[in-house]
């Protein structure tokens, strides 16, 4: 297909993110399984409900517009998962791992929002009132989980993260200040 005007780049695109949705439909149940938080675990699961609605939403635009969605391969998503699978294949301790699949999670995310953005805004452009608001929803609902992970990040799996290396550090002998005081030793 030619991209000959932007209704042709956003037919394209919504192409590139069905192939990516239907992929992390395969991909959110294995972080689940891999995750360690409860918090975490319930967080993929929720999303994994959340992306089954996006494809859908994402089939009723393909109607919509009258075109086939299937046939694209994301490949960003295909590389954003591999990055993810690398990581739980990782000896990893539990907490350690945890942040890791919010960091790899957190980077679906901002591909989608980039994404999504974009799309929400052609199909403002284009007329496309139903399509744009649409999309729309689906912007909002990656928005929203993007900053639940941060969240979670922020208030218990970082934190329990950063504990393991307080907990795996020996304890280092005091310095010395120029002038022979003990010197809080720094990390």
């Amino acid at each position: 297909m030619g991209l000959n005007s932007l209704h042709d780049l956003l037919k394209e695109q919504l192409k590139d993110l069905y192939s990516a949705e239907n992929q992390l439909v395969k991909a959110l149940p294995k972080m689940a399984k891999a995750a360690t938080s409860p918090e975490l675990k319930a967080g993929f699961t929720e999303h994994l409900a959340q992306t089954r609605g996006q494809v859908a939403r994402l089939e009723q635009i393909g109607e919509h517009l009258g075109f086939a969605l299937r046939g694209k391969k994301c490949a960003a998503m295909e590389g954003l998962v591999e990055e993810g699978k690398e990581l739980m294949e990782e000896d990893a301790e539990p907490h350690v791992l945890d942040a890791g699949l919010i960091c790899a999670a957190q980077k679906v995310e901002h591909y989608e929002i980039a994404s999504y953005g974009s799309v929400h805004t052609w199909a403002n452009l284009l007329g496309l009132t139903e399509v744009a608001d649409l999309l729309e929803q689906t912007l909002n609902e990656e928005k929203e989980t993007d900053e639940k992970l941060t969240e979670l990040a922020q208030l218990s799996v970082n934190p329990d993260a950063e504990a393991v290396d307080d907990e795996e550090e020996e304890p280092r002998p005091a310095k010395k200040s120029a002038n022979g005081r003990n010197a809080k030793a720094s990390r």
